[in-house]
């Protein structure tokens, strides 16, 4: 079909009145649909009819909402005179002429809701993420100035992002952990650099600046960094913009948001996004009143706990799309139902993929689950402290009596606090006679450990009390031939990279102790190729997270992880939880399970004597 507005005019009946040569007109109006599909740099809006031929039925389109007629061959059919008035009419809070994604999802939402005029739309435009980024051809895609090769995957997710947000103030990047998400943001910012006046915010945890900061300057060095951290950083803005990306915390943000709102950033990237997922925080709320241009949430657990994890991450990504608060809590409650109705419309913003869909580029790593028994006089003393617990506080006596249970499992030297309602990272030792150093977990630790060694295996152990490196240590009599260290909450941001690197080139045997909240996110560490969670923490997305810091990429060795737990305890309840939420997450965005039925569970359990 020709173009040319001198030959094709908009209107049917302006073309009636001097129809081309070699063309025929229908007499017939057909009726028409609003259909929507997808362009080089977004989305379309067009009109599509139907008509016979033969047995066949053939789909006509228009050449745009401003022309109400269609072509086939050399006839020209007529589409209802006023319909273009009436769609432009109908919907004017929408430019039909540059749709954008929150656009699509107005459409759709008045597609269901509305009978005046059926709207479809390309089935392209809902596929996910990852479907989307398989079809982009990267053959042609340079990135100047990268100083690394990007694997297949990578290099997809970069197009695939810089294309999806020619239509969208957002996205979200949900590749599971160890897959390079950092990279691929660092690739993403490099090809169309930003300008010092209006610079990239990236936002992290204190603990990943240097990380940060040192991919950048490795990758990217072209692109120059600030540093906005810490009791010296300025709060003149203007010294804001005096290089490419400004790194900073998720506090340090709310602090100094109306400094910050003074800066229209060209890019906010929000890393561990999963720290935000509480909208009413201040954190939250401080980001979300940041001028910016694109935004992308980044999160290898999307959803932790409720859909209401999800609905916050997205909204930073694109304001409003779906919503108030109050008006998705009752839209979209924990179902299952709800999480396939809210992945039909968030899927399309989000990335992510999986390693099992990238495994040629990752090695083979195997999960062994370590049930232990734990003694009867051990036992002995897990059952009076479940039942003293219990009888002391009551109705509280489930949190209470649980924490102190995984305290006692972790080893029973440990004594927190009388009315801890969380995990006493800080818990002290208090040394009984009646209580051996070398538990059976403990054993079990140094067994593999020393196995490991064996084989010229670096270790890695997750525990989420600071003192249980303290008694590995001890129990393995101190030796003085292993690199020995631990990274936790009181660690100074500044020299964990430094204990990672001395660990990563320490030629020998070298074991690392790690808090998992403290360090389980953002360290790179592909010199081990053993882990031990030597805790089970209650959030499966905890423990994947802390995997992946030597189960990622750039590892050449297979990975194995080791879950100690002992059995007929909590701990075997936390696995079992673990273990479900983990197979959940691979079919759904959510989890429903009841945390008080798990609670009351584990408490139902006693180590048999």
């Amino acid at each position: 079909m020709q173009s040319n507005n001198n030959i094709w005019s908009k209107s049917y009946e302006l073309i009636k009145q001097d129809i081309p040569q070699g063309y025929s007109l229908s007499k017939q109006i057909h009726d028409a649909k609003l259909f929507i599909k997808k362009s080089s740099n977004g989305y379309r809006a067009i009109f599509t009819t139907t008509i016979k031929e033969n047995t066949k039925t053939i789909i006509l389109e228009s050449l745009s909402i401003e022309h109400n007629w269609v072509l086939h061959k050399s006839t020209i059919y007529p589409l209802p005179p006023d319909i273009n008035t009436y769609v432009i009419n109908a919907f004017k809070n929408i430019d039909l002429f540059n749709l954008d994604y929150q656009s699509i999802i107005k459409l759709k939402n008045y597609s269901t809701k509305s009978k005046l005029i059926d709207i479809e739309f390309d089935d392209e435009i809902f596929a996910s993420g990852e479907i989307q980024s398989e079809q982009i051809d990267t053959k042609s895609q340079i990135i100047r100035g990268l100083d690394a090769k990007l694997y297949p995957y990578q290099a997809k997710g970069v197009a695939w992002m810089k294309q999806f947000l020619l239509s969208s103030p957002g996205l979200i990047l949900a590749d599971e952990m160890g897959l390079g998400k950092t990279m691929q943001i660092i690739a993403l910012l490099l090809s169309t650099p930003p300008k010092h006046e209006t610079p990239a915010l990236i936002i992290c945890r204190t603990t990943l600046i240097e990380n940060w900061k040192r991919e950048i300057h490795k990758f990217a060095p072209t692109l120059s960094v600030t540093i906005h951290h810490g009791t010296n950083r300025s709060f003149i803005y203007h010294h804001l913009q005096q290089g490419n990306i400004v790194i900073s915390t998720y506090t340090t943000v709310a602090n100094d948001i109306e400094l910050l709102k003074q800066i229209n950033w060209n890019w906010v990237i929000c890393d561990e996004a999963q720290d935000i997922k509480n909208p009413e925080s201040k954190r939250r709320i401080a980001i979300s009143e940041l001028p910016r241009n694109k935004t992308i949430p980044m999160t290898g657990t999307p959803v932790e706990n409720s859909l209401k994890d999800f609905y916050s991450i997205v909204d930073i990504a694109i304001p409003g799309i779906l919503g108030n608060p109050e008006k998705f809590d009752k839209e979209y409650p924990d179902t299952f139902i709800s999480a396939e109705k809210l992945n039909q419309i968030a899927s399309p913003l989000v990335l992510r993929r999986m390693v099992k869909q990238v495994a040629n580029d990752l090695p083979e790593r195997l999960d062994i689950d370590q049930p232990l028994n734990i003694g009867d006089e051990l036992a002995n003393k897990y059952n009076i402290l479940h039942k003293d617990t219990i009888e002391e506080y009551e109705t509280a006596g489930h949190l209470v009596a649980t924490l102190r249970l995984q305290m006692f499992c972790a080893h029973p030297w440990l004594q927190g606090n009388k009315f801890d309602t969380e995990i006493n990272e800080d818990a002290n030792i208090k040394r009984k006679a009646s209580c051996l150093l070398i538990t059976p977990k403990i054993k079990r630790t140094i067994e593999i450990i020393e196995e490991s060694f064996k084989n010229n295996k670096k270790v890695i152990i997750f525990a989420e009390y600071n003192k249980i490196p303290e008694l590995i240590f001890e129990a393995m009599d101190k030796p003085r031939d292993i690199y020995w260290n631990t990274i936790n909450g009181s660690t100074d941001s500044k020299i964990r990279q430094n204990i990672v690197d001395e660990f990563s080139n320490y030629i020998g045997n070298a074991c690392l102790v790690l808090n998992p909240r403290a360090a389980g996110s953002g360290l790179n560490i592909v010199a081990a190729s053993v882990i031990i969670h030597y805790t089970q923490p209650w959030n499966p997305a905890v423990e994947m997270q802390a995997s992946a810091r030597a189960h990622r990429i750039g590892q050449k060795v297979p990975v194995t992880i080791y879950r100690l737990f002992y059995i007929d305890t909590v701990e075997e309840v936390i696995i079992e939880r673990s273990r479900w939420k983990r197979e959940l997450s691979n079919e759904a965005l959510m989890d429903i399970r009841n945390e008080k039925e798990d609670l009351i569970k584990a408490l139902k359990q006693k180590p048999q004597k």
